[in-house]
Parts: C-alpha cells; sequence; structure tokens
C-alpha cells in the first residue's frame, strides 16, 4: 500500500505538467490521414521515459492478408503506429494498454460553442474533438507510466503501451500491432466508459441487402411490382431477427441495454423516376455481434434468416433479397467477469474511489476484440471519458476523471506486473 500511496501522491503533484500535454493532444485534428503529429508527440513522451519506441506505418500488405482487415483507405502514409515497452526484469505477466488517437471529424462548427479543437478548460473540464474519444483516456495510460517509471518502480512484466491508429473506422492499427508481434497477458483499453467497467463488448458488421420488384410507368402501377413496397416487408423481417437474437442474451451485465445486440438500417437508395415503379432498393446496415458469437455464425444466421422472407410473401422465391457484407467490421471480446485482472481493477477501484465499480457490458464495439480474438490478449474496457459525448459538438472530458482514472491504472499495472524488490 506504500507503493500504491507514492504513486498517487506523485501523481497529484504532477497535475499540471499532464495536463498541458492533454491540451496539446487535443489541440491537435488527428482526423484519419492526419495523425502523425499527435503521434510524434507521443513517441517524444514515450522517449522521455526511457521506453523503447517503435514507430512505424502500417502495412498494408500484411494487414490485406488478414480476414478481419478493413479499411477505406490505400494508403496508411501520415498515419503511424507508436508503441512504447517498459521492459521487465522477468517472471511477471505482461500488459497492454492500448488507446486510439484518431479522431471523427467534427461536423458542423456551428454547434460548437468554441473552435473544435481548443482544448480550452472550463469548469474543470477540456473541451475539443477527441478529448473524451479517446485523448483523455489515453492521457490516463501516460499519467501512470510516467508515475512508475518516475518512482524507478521495477516491474518483473513488461508494458505494451500503444498508440493506434484507425480504430474508428475498423481497428487496423491495433489489428497491424498485433501481427507485428506484440502480445501480453491481458490488455486495458481507456475508451469512454464513464469508469464503468466493460468485461465484454459486442462486435458489428456491416451489410448491404438488394432487394427487386418489376418496374412499370406510374400511372399503371398495377402492372409492376414495387421494391419499396417489398423493402417495408424487408425491414420488418430484420426487426424480427433483431428481436429473436436478443431474446437469447439473459447475461445480466446487458440489463441496463435495451437492445444488447441491435440491427440498424442507415442507408436506403431506392427508384429513379417519380412517374415510374422502382425495381431495385438498396438497404446499407449495420448487425451487432455478441460476445460469445462469432461473425462466421451472425453472418450465417442472418443469410438463413432472409430465406424465410418466401413464407410470407411469394415474390421472394423467385426474386429472393441478395446479402451482401462489404465495409467495416468490429470483432466482439470478452474476458471472464473473475478473471484477475478484472479482480485487481475491482480492487483498485474501491481503494481509488471508496465505491464500487459499475459493471457492465459494452453497447459498442472497440479495438478489445481484435485484441481478445487475434492477439489472445484477454481485455478490459475502463476509462474516463463519457459515452455520451463522444462524437458530439462539444466534447469534453471532466479532468479530475482521468487522473482518477490514471491512478487506478497504475496500481493495477503494479499488482499484474509485480514488483522486483
Amino acid at each position: 500500500m506504500e507503493m500504491k500511496h507514492r504513486i498517487n501522491q506523485w501523481i497529484d503533484e504532477n497535475r499540471e505538467a499532464h495536463i498541458k500535454f492533454l491540451q496539446k493532444l487535443v489541440q491537435l485534428a488527428s482526423t484519419q490521414g492526419n495523425e502523425k503529429e499527435v503521434q510524434d508527440n507521443v513517441a517524444l513522451f514515450l522517449n522521455s521515459l526511457d521506453l523503447d519506441v517503435d514507430v512505424w506505418e502500417l502495412d498494408g500488405d500484411r494487414l490485406k492478408q488478414h480476414p478481419y482487415f478493413y479499411s477505406n483507405r490505400e494508403t496508411f502514409e501520415n498515419s503511424p503506429n507508436v508503441v512504447g515497452v517498459l521492459k521487465g526484469t522477468g517472471g511477471g505477466k505482461s500488459i497492454i494498454l492500448n488507446g486510439h488517437v484518431d479522431v471523427v471529424p467534427e461536423g458542423d462548427h456551428e454547434q460548437w460553442d468554441d473552435d473544435p479543437y481548443s482544448g480550452k478548460i472550463v469548469d474543470g473540464k477540456i473541451y475539443g474533438r477527441g478529448a473524451t474519444d479517446m485523448k483523455g483516456g489515453n492521457a490516463s495510460l501516460m499519467i501512470a507510466l510516467d508515475a512508475v517509471t518516475s518512482l524507478d518502480i521495477r516491474l518483473k512484466g513488461d508494458v505494451i503501451f500503444q498508440s493506434v491508429v484507425e480504430e474508428e473506422s475498423g481497428g487496423a492499427g491495433t489489428l497491424d500491432a498485433i501481427l507485428k508481434g506484440y502480445k501480453a497477458d491481458a490488455a486495458i483499453i481507456p475508451e469512454p466508459t464513464n469508469m464503468k467497467i466493460f468485461p465484454k463488448q459486442q462486435g458489428s458488421k456491416w451489410f448491404r441487402l438488394i432487394i427487386t420488384g418489376r418496374t412499370a410507368h406510374g400511372g399503371t402501377r398495377y402492372h409492376g411490382v414495387s421494391a419499396i413496397d417489398k423493402t417495408f416487408i424487408v425491414t420488418e423481417h430484420i426487426k424480427e431477427l433483431e428481436k429473436v437474437r436478443n431474446d437469447r442474451i439473459t447475461d445480466p451485465l446487458y440489463n441496463n441495454i435495451p437492445i444488447p445486440v441491435p440491427i440498424n438500417m442507415g442507408v436506403i437508395k431506392g427508384g429513379d423516376w417519380p412517374s415510374s415503379v422502382p425495381d431495385i432498393v438498396q438497404l446499407e446496415g449495420r448487425i451487432g455481434i455478441a460476445p460469445h458469437e462469432t461473425m462466421e455464425q451472425v453472418q450465417a444466421e442472418m443469410e438463413q434468416w432472409m430465406k424465410k422472407l418466401s413464407e410470407k410473401d411469394e415474390w421472394f422465391q423467385d426474386h429472393p433479397v441478395e446479402i451482401e457484407w462489404f465495409g467495416a467490421r468490429w470483432v466482439p471480446g470478452e474476458i471472464a467477469t473473475d478473471h484477475p485482472l478484472m479482480n485487481s481493477l475491482i480492487s483498485n477501484f474501491k481503494a481509488i474511489t471508496n465505491e464500487d465499480p459499475v459493471i457492465e457490458a459494452a453497447p459498442w464495439g472497440t479495438d478489445g476484440g481484435l485484441l481478445s480474438q487475434v492477439g489472445d490478449t484477454p481485455t478490459v474496457v475502463f476509462g474516463p471519458g463519457t459515452t455520451g459525448l463522444a462524437h458530439y459538438p462539444n466534447e469534453a472530458i471532466d479532468i479530475e476523471k482521468i487522473f482518477e482514472a490514471a491512478k487506478i491504472i497504475a496500481a493495477t499495472i503494479v499488482d499484474w506486473c509485480e514488483v522486483d524488490s
């Protein structure tokens, strides 16, 4: 306990420098393709801690060979990954601390009270795109690392800090780090959970449905078959699948989530002339994948479900809905609720906050699924940001929560990796 007290004291005494560093990170607009400057600053910070630092642009050829790879980019120029390794003395368990620096576009600037990258501090909060999702969480990791190295705490196990790109668009940064060989005995991702602990997270996959009808003149529409009319049948059919899939989920970690694995229809395209019966409609959507499922299982279930449409409308017997799987996908993941890392995180949460943590399943996906399923690295998602402010105008994070999370994570690192006395 004396060591953890020293860590907490050091963190309290070094707040201002870390707040200024976070401000600088938030002020750098690290949207997709523009992450280099923020990553240069992260690399400089890690070098100042004497970590073994690895900076590289993602290997497109390596990534394209993996079934879980997706990106809307051809090259990864100006989007490097940064990894810093604090080598242990040996004999302890290793841990990955993973956070992404890419941020979503800021949207309509008129909806922001200040410049989206101001880094302005008001009433104990720092404002700017990426503050809560998830540069504030990354700051918690770096504060924890700074405390451990500054106090010269010798750990037995390795600590692998990963500052990755491409999380918002499919996880290519974390996937490439795994394929490069970075794995560990466990991992923490400080996504904006509002200090809740997420041992489980859903995955998701994009799909496209093509619904066909028969065109005709609008004045004699009864000679045609409207693909738009048939689309209403299809969407109701999908809602039934959503209900079937969610009725199967009885895990109490989902009690506060109304729809654990939603099916969302996000795009509709159909028709080409107001006076013609539309013969083709395309729907594009996203299906959630429960932690215990695989992408392949969910894909097969949906394909079989769509074949049942002919039982509702005989038109679909000769004109089945085509289904295509395309674009982004996020791998689900889970860690046992009684896993030693969970136990350590819960214990340190109680010690720092004097409260019991809220333990739930994540309502969205993260790179934790890739770490768990591809990297064989059990992963917990826990961070100081607020989900409700992620991707929103006036995005902000409570500075106090950043330091609270840093203390919890630092204590967990010490427990997990073990101190070499």
